[in-house]
């Protein structure tokens, strides 16, 4: 059965230097991603992620992995969120999933995709529609 979580989160993005000549030349930034759940979800994530922009205003993409550890409405473990975005001169399209079978502890076989809200004033939250098996 499908199950619904959400709350707001804080981020933290930190830039990240090349670290290869393929990395230089691609043009690419990438960051380190350090989260902070709160509400049914009571967690902390870390990751990375990889960025390419354009000469486009407001076109730009993603890809980012996440390693999500904590309690998800009280229950404990980990998991991976995979994450794949792309902005069309300002219209957003993006898809967060649970990595199948990245799931720990009592989260063992969670399923399930998030979505991520900025409201206007920039303040992050966050639903998860979910399944444990």
């Amino acid at each position: 059965m499908t199950q619904h979580a959400s709350g707001p989160f804080d981020v933290k993005l930190t830039p990240q230097q090349p670290d290869s000549e393929v990395a230089k030349a691609a043009n690419l930034g990438r960051m380190t991603i350090d989260k902070q759940f709160h509400g049914d979800l009571n967690a902390t994530s870390k990751g990375e992620m990889i960025a390419a922009q354009t000469q486009v205003k407001g076109s730009a993409g993603y890809v980012a992995i996440e390693r999500v550890t904590g309690t998800l409405k009280g229950l404990g473990g980990s998991f991976a969120l995979q994450h794949s975005a792309t902005m069309t001169r300002g219209v957003p399209d993006l898809s967060i999933i649970v990595v199948p079978d990245s799931g720990t502890g009592e989260l063992k076989g969670i399923t399930g995709k998030m979505d991520i809200i900025i409201a206007p004033d920039g303040k992050h939250s966050y639903t998860f529609d979910y399944s444990i098996e």
